[in-house]
Protein backbone atom coordinates (compact mmCIF):
# COMPACT_ATOMS: atom_id res chain seq x y z
CA UNK A 1 0.00 0.00 0.00
CA UNK A 2 1.11 3.15 -0.95
CA UNK A 3 -0.95 4.97 1.81
CA UNK A 4 0.51 5.85 5.20
CA UNK A 5 -0.98 7.53 8.04
CA UNK A 6 -1.77 11.44 8.81
CA UNK A 7 -3.52 13.82 10.41
CA UNK A 8 -6.84 16.00 8.98
CA UNK A 9 -8.45 19.04 10.65
CA UNK A 10 -10.96 21.46 9.05
CA UNK A 11 -12.73 23.15 12.57
CA UNK A 12 -16.28 24.59 11.46
CA UNK A 13 -17.41 27.77 13.91
CA UNK A 14 -20.64 29.56 12.93
CA UNK A 15 -20.67 28.49 9.15
CA UNK A 16 -17.15 29.11 8.09
CA UNK A 17 -14.08 26.91 8.47
CA UNK A 18 -11.16 27.62 10.64
CA UNK A 19 -8.17 27.09 8.92
CA UNK A 20 -4.51 26.12 11.04
CA UNK A 21 -1.93 24.79 9.65
CA UNK A 22 -3.04 21.70 10.16
CA UNK A 23 -5.64 22.05 7.34
CA UNK A 24 -2.47 21.62 4.89
CA UNK A 25 -2.77 17.73 5.98
CA UNK A 26 -6.06 17.22 4.31
CA UNK A 27 -5.19 14.34 1.55
CA UNK A 28 -6.89 12.92 -1.67
CA UNK A 29 -6.57 9.52 -1.83
CA UNK A 30 -7.07 8.26 -5.34
CA UNK A 31 -7.31 4.61 -6.34
CA UNK A 32 -7.02 3.35 -10.00
CA UNK A 33 -7.96 -0.05 -10.60
CA UNK A 34 -7.60 -1.04 -14.83
CA UNK A 35 -9.88 -4.40 -14.69
CA UNK A 36 -10.02 -7.52 -17.68
CA UNK A 37 -9.43 -6.64 -21.08
CA UNK A 38 -10.63 -9.83 -23.07
CA UNK A 39 -7.39 -9.35 -25.73
CA UNK A 40 -4.38 -8.27 -25.61
CA UNK A 41 -4.36 -5.16 -27.37
CA UNK A 42 -7.47 -3.73 -24.84
CA UNK A 43 -5.47 -5.35 -21.25
CA UNK A 44 -2.28 -3.00 -22.65
CA UNK A 45 -4.26 -0.10 -23.14
CA UNK A 46 -6.53 -0.52 -20.18
CA UNK A 47 -3.40 -1.05 -17.99
CA UNK A 48 -1.34 1.73 -19.72
CA UNK A 49 -4.07 4.35 -19.07
CA UNK A 50 -4.83 3.66 -15.57
CA UNK A 51 -0.82 3.74 -15.09
CA UNK A 52 -0.40 7.03 -16.41
CA UNK A 53 -3.25 8.35 -14.33
CA UNK A 54 -1.48 7.20 -11.15
CA UNK A 55 2.01 8.53 -12.24
CA UNK A 56 0.14 12.01 -12.97
CA UNK A 57 -1.57 12.12 -10.15
CA UNK A 58 1.70 11.53 -8.11
CA UNK A 59 2.69 14.63 -9.39
CA UNK A 60 -0.29 16.87 -8.51
CA UNK A 61 0.76 17.67 -5.03
CA UNK A 62 2.24 16.32 -1.75
CA UNK A 63 -1.38 16.04 -0.15
CA UNK A 64 -2.39 13.91 -3.34
CA UNK A 65 -2.01 10.08 -2.51
CA UNK A 66 -2.17 7.47 -5.62
CA UNK A 67 -2.44 3.93 -5.59
CA UNK A 68 -3.24 1.64 -8.83
CA UNK A 69 -4.25 -1.81 -9.51
CA UNK A 70 -3.69 -3.17 -13.02
CA UNK A 71 -3.02 -6.87 -14.39
CA UNK A 72 -3.19 -9.75 -11.97
CA UNK A 73 -3.25 -7.44 -9.11
CA UNK A 74 -6.30 -6.02 -9.86
CA UNK A 75 -8.71 -8.61 -8.09
CA UNK A 76 -11.76 -7.62 -5.92
CA UNK A 77 -9.95 -8.79 -2.83
CA UNK A 78 -7.36 -6.56 -3.28
CA UNK A 79 -9.56 -3.71 -4.22
CA UNK A 80 -12.08 -4.39 -1.07
CA UNK A 81 -8.09 -4.29 0.93
CA UNK A 82 -7.71 -1.24 -0.38
CA UNK A 83 -10.66 0.52 0.30
CA UNK A 84 -10.64 -1.17 3.20
CA UNK A 85 -7.21 0.60 4.73
CA UNK A 86 -9.06 3.85 3.65
CA UNK A 87 -12.13 3.46 5.74
CA UNK A 88 -9.75 3.34 8.77
CA UNK A 89 -7.11 6.18 7.18
CA UNK A 90 -8.66 8.87 5.69
CA UNK A 91 -10.62 11.73 8.06
CA UNK A 92 -13.62 13.31 6.99
CA UNK A 93 -11.77 16.43 6.00
CA UNK A 94 -10.05 14.29 3.10
CA UNK A 95 -11.30 13.27 -0.69
CA UNK A 96 -11.62 10.19 -1.99
CA UNK A 97 -11.51 9.21 -5.89
CA UNK A 98 -11.98 5.55 -7.11
CA UNK A 99 -11.35 5.60 -11.33
CA UNK A 100 -12.28 2.45 -13.10
CA UNK A 101 -11.46 1.08 -16.93
CA UNK A 102 -11.85 -1.62 -18.66
CA UNK A 103 -15.28 -4.00 -19.00
CA UNK A 104 -18.53 -3.78 -17.50
CA UNK A 105 -21.17 -5.57 -17.53
CA UNK A 106 -25.27 -5.66 -17.05
CA UNK A 107 -27.53 -7.96 -17.03
CA UNK A 108 -30.35 -5.82 -16.82
CA UNK A 109 -30.37 -6.21 -12.74
CA UNK A 110 -27.00 -5.34 -11.31
CA UNK A 111 -23.31 -3.84 -12.87
CA UNK A 112 -20.17 -5.41 -12.20
CA UNK A 113 -16.85 -4.55 -13.59
CA UNK A 114 -15.09 -7.43 -14.80
CA UNK A 115 -11.70 -8.43 -12.95
CA UNK A 116 -9.56 -11.29 -12.62
CA UNK A 117 -10.97 -13.76 -10.59
CA UNK A 118 -14.92 -12.66 -9.07
CA UNK A 119 -16.21 -9.48 -10.46
CA UNK A 120 -17.69 -6.86 -8.12
CA UNK A 121 -21.14 -4.86 -8.59
CA UNK A 122 -21.43 -1.80 -8.03
CA UNK A 123 -23.73 -2.18 -4.56
CA UNK A 124 -20.65 -4.03 -3.33
CA UNK A 125 -18.46 -1.11 -4.20
CA UNK A 126 -21.23 1.57 -2.55
CA UNK A 127 -21.03 -0.28 0.32
CA UNK A 128 -17.21 -0.19 0.27
CA UNK A 129 -17.20 3.69 -0.32
CA UNK A 130 -19.65 4.15 2.13
CA UNK A 131 -17.35 3.04 5.43
CA UNK A 132 -14.46 5.80 3.67
CA UNK A 133 -15.10 8.87 6.20
CA UNK A 134 -14.13 10.91 3.87
CA UNK A 135 -16.98 13.67 3.01
CA UNK A 136 -15.83 14.51 -0.54
CA UNK A 137 -15.96 11.31 -2.87
CA UNK A 138 -15.59 11.02 -6.64
CA UNK A 139 -16.37 7.56 -8.30
CA UNK A 140 -15.18 7.77 -12.37
CA UNK A 141 -16.38 4.67 -13.94
CA UNK A 142 -14.87 4.83 -17.68
CA UNK A 143 -16.19 1.12 -18.39
CA UNK A 144 -18.46 -0.23 -20.76
CA UNK A 145 -22.08 -0.27 -19.18
CA UNK A 146 -21.20 1.77 -16.70
CA UNK A 147 -24.12 4.01 -16.83
CA UNK A 148 -25.89 0.98 -14.73
CA UNK A 149 -23.72 1.65 -11.91
CA UNK A 150 -24.67 5.63 -11.30
CA UNK A 151 -28.28 4.31 -9.26
CA UNK A 152 -26.22 2.14 -6.55
CA UNK A 153 -23.19 4.49 -6.62
CA UNK A 154 -24.59 7.97 -6.34
CA UNK A 155 -24.52 9.39 -2.53
CA UNK A 156 -24.99 12.84 -0.94
CA UNK A 157 -21.31 14.39 -1.46
CA UNK A 158 -20.15 11.78 -3.73
CA UNK A 159 -20.28 12.76 -7.37
CA UNK A 160 -20.63 9.55 -9.62
CA UNK A 161 -19.21 10.06 -12.97
CA UNK A 162 -19.64 7.88 -16.22
CA UNK A 163 -18.47 6.71 -20.00
CA UNK A 164 -22.29 5.82 -20.75
CA UNK A 165 -25.29 6.67 -20.05
CA UNK A 166 -26.95 3.36 -19.02
CA UNK A 167 -26.02 -0.05 -19.20
CA UNK A 168 -27.08 -1.36 -22.69
CA UNK A 169 -23.94 0.81 -23.82
CA UNK A 170 -21.94 -2.05 -24.04
CA UNK A 171 -19.09 -1.24 -26.58
CA UNK A 172 -15.50 -0.92 -25.57
CA UNK A 173 -14.89 2.94 -24.16
CA UNK A 174 -12.48 5.57 -25.31
CA UNK A 175 -13.57 8.21 -22.32
CA UNK A 176 -10.72 6.57 -20.40
CA UNK A 177 -8.01 7.87 -23.42
CA UNK A 178 -9.40 11.41 -23.06
CA UNK A 179 -9.86 11.40 -19.03
CA UNK A 180 -5.25 11.15 -18.97
CA UNK A 181 -5.76 13.81 -21.83
CA UNK A 182 -7.35 16.36 -19.43
CA UNK A 183 -5.13 15.53 -16.35
CA UNK A 184 -2.04 16.48 -18.60
CA UNK A 185 -3.71 19.43 -20.86
CA UNK A 186 -3.74 23.20 -19.53
CA UNK A 187 -6.75 23.62 -22.04
CA UNK A 188 -8.79 21.84 -19.58
CA UNK A 189 -8.18 24.38 -16.77
CA UNK A 190 -11.37 26.11 -18.61
CA UNK A 191 -11.31 29.35 -15.23
CA UNK A 192 -7.88 29.09 -15.88
CA UNK A 193 -7.25 29.32 -11.96
CA UNK A 194 -4.80 26.84 -12.30
CA UNK A 195 -6.43 24.21 -10.57
CA UNK A 196 -8.32 21.34 -13.12
CA UNK A 197 -11.48 20.20 -11.22
CA UNK A 198 -13.30 17.07 -11.89
CA UNK A 199 -16.05 19.00 -13.34
CA UNK A 200 -13.25 20.49 -16.59
CA UNK A 201 -11.10 17.14 -16.75
CA UNK A 202 -15.40 15.36 -17.09
CA UNK A 203 -15.90 18.38 -19.54
CA UNK A 204 -13.05 17.53 -21.78
CA UNK A 205 -12.47 14.40 -21.81
CA UNK A 206 -16.70 14.11 -23.08
CA UNK A 207 -15.96 17.16 -25.55
CA UNK A 208 -13.08 14.56 -27.20
CA UNK A 209 -14.53 11.29 -26.95
CA UNK A 210 -17.96 13.24 -29.27
CA UNK A 211 -14.89 14.61 -31.29
CA UNK A 212 -13.27 10.65 -31.72
CA UNK A 213 -16.68 9.41 -32.77
CA UNK A 214 -17.38 12.43 -35.21
CA UNK A 215 -14.11 12.23 -36.75
CA UNK A 216 -14.03 8.43 -37.03
CA UNK A 217 -17.64 8.68 -38.66
CA UNK A 218 -18.94 6.24 -36.19
CA UNK A 219 -22.08 6.10 -34.40
CA UNK A 220 -20.89 7.11 -30.53
CA UNK A 221 -21.48 3.82 -28.56
CA UNK A 222 -21.26 6.12 -25.15
CA UNK A 223 -22.37 9.38 -23.78
CA UNK A 224 -20.67 10.42 -20.17
CA UNK A 225 -23.04 11.75 -17.64
CA UNK A 226 -22.30 12.89 -14.11
CA UNK A 227 -24.52 11.65 -11.75
CA UNK A 228 -27.36 10.55 -13.60
CA UNK A 229 -28.68 14.02 -14.30
CA UNK A 230 -28.99 14.93 -11.02
CA UNK A 231 -28.40 18.96 -10.89
CA UNK A 232 -26.20 19.02 -7.99
CA UNK A 233 -23.66 16.43 -9.46
CA UNK A 234 -22.06 18.83 -11.93
CA UNK A 235 -22.02 21.41 -8.88
CA UNK A 236 -20.14 19.14 -6.77
CA UNK A 237 -17.67 18.21 -9.51
CA UNK A 238 -16.81 21.74 -10.42
CA UNK A 239 -16.00 22.20 -6.55
CA UNK A 240 -13.56 19.17 -6.84
CA UNK A 241 -10.20 20.00 -7.38
CA UNK A 242 -8.39 17.02 -9.45
CA UNK A 243 -4.90 18.44 -10.63
CA UNK A 244 -2.93 21.56 -9.90
CA UNK A 245 -0.80 23.03 -12.73
CA UNK A 246 1.71 26.19 -12.98
CA UNK A 247 2.29 28.28 -10.18
CA UNK A 248 -0.71 26.38 -8.00
CA UNK A 249 1.19 23.17 -8.75
CA UNK A 250 4.73 24.52 -6.94
CA UNK A 251 2.63 25.97 -4.11
CA UNK A 252 0.89 22.58 -3.41
CA UNK A 253 5.07 21.38 -2.84
CA UNK A 254 6.10 23.86 -1.21
CA UNK A 255 5.55 23.35 2.71
CA UNK A 256 5.70 27.15 3.29
CA UNK A 257 2.69 27.66 0.93
CA UNK A 258 0.64 24.62 1.39
CA UNK A 259 -1.25 25.70 4.40
CA UNK A 260 -2.28 28.91 1.77
CA UNK A 261 -2.99 26.77 -0.86
CA UNK A 262 -5.48 24.53 1.40
CA UNK A 263 -7.05 27.69 2.61
CA UNK A 264 -7.43 29.12 -0.70
CA UNK A 265 -9.42 26.02 -1.47
CA UNK A 266 -11.02 26.16 1.83
CA UNK A 267 -12.86 29.56 0.74
CA UNK A 268 -13.75 28.54 -2.84
CA UNK A 269 -15.74 26.24 -1.51
CA UNK A 270 -17.42 28.64 0.76
CA UNK A 271 -17.99 30.93 -1.83
CA UNK A 272 -19.69 27.72 -4.09
CA UNK A 273 -22.12 26.86 -1.03
CA UNK A 274 -23.03 30.39 -0.03
CA UNK A 275 -23.72 30.51 -4.03
CA UNK A 276 -26.09 27.32 -3.49
CA UNK A 277 -27.34 29.16 -0.55
CA UNK A 278 -28.07 32.61 -2.00
CA UNK A 279 -31.70 31.52 -3.06
CA UNK A 280 -32.49 31.16 0.45
CA UNK A 281 -31.03 33.88 2.51
CA UNK A 282 -31.95 37.59 2.97
CA UNK A 283 -29.77 39.30 0.46
CA UNK A 284 -27.93 41.50 2.91
CA UNK A 285 -26.46 38.63 4.50
CA UNK A 286 -25.98 37.12 0.92
CA UNK A 287 -23.65 39.96 0.08
CA UNK A 288 -22.14 40.33 3.35
CA UNK A 289 -20.73 36.90 3.54
CA UNK A 290 -19.78 37.16 -0.24
CA UNK A 291 -18.08 40.21 0.31
CA UNK A 292 -16.16 39.12 3.31
CA UNK A 293 -14.91 35.83 1.76
CA UNK A 294 -14.16 37.58 -1.32
CA UNK A 295 -11.52 39.75 0.59
CA UNK A 296 -10.33 36.47 2.40
CA UNK A 297 -9.51 34.70 -1.51
CA UNK A 298 -8.05 37.58 -2.52
CA UNK A 299 -5.98 38.38 0.47
CA UNK A 300 -5.16 34.51 0.33
CA UNK A 301 -4.08 34.27 -3.13
CA UNK A 302 -1.88 37.74 -2.82
CA UNK A 303 -0.09 35.48 -0.36
CA UNK A 304 0.38 32.90 -2.76
CA UNK A 305 1.86 35.02 -5.30
CA UNK A 306 4.79 35.93 -3.66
Amino acid sequence: MAFAPKVGCGVKLGGLILLSALAAHATTYCVTIAGLGGEPDYEQHFASWANEIDKTLKGGGSDVKSDVLTGAKATKANLQTMLGALAKLATAGDSIVLMMIGHGSFDNVEYKIELPGPDISAEELAALLDRIPAQRQLVVNMTSASGASLHALQKPNRTVMTATRNGTEKNATVFARFWVEALRDPAADADKNEVISALEAFTYATAKTKQFYETQKRLATEHPAIDGGDKQGPLMAGRFPLMRIGAIKNAANDPVKQPLLAKREQIEQQIDNLKLQKAAMPIDDYRKQLSVLLLELAKTQEELDK
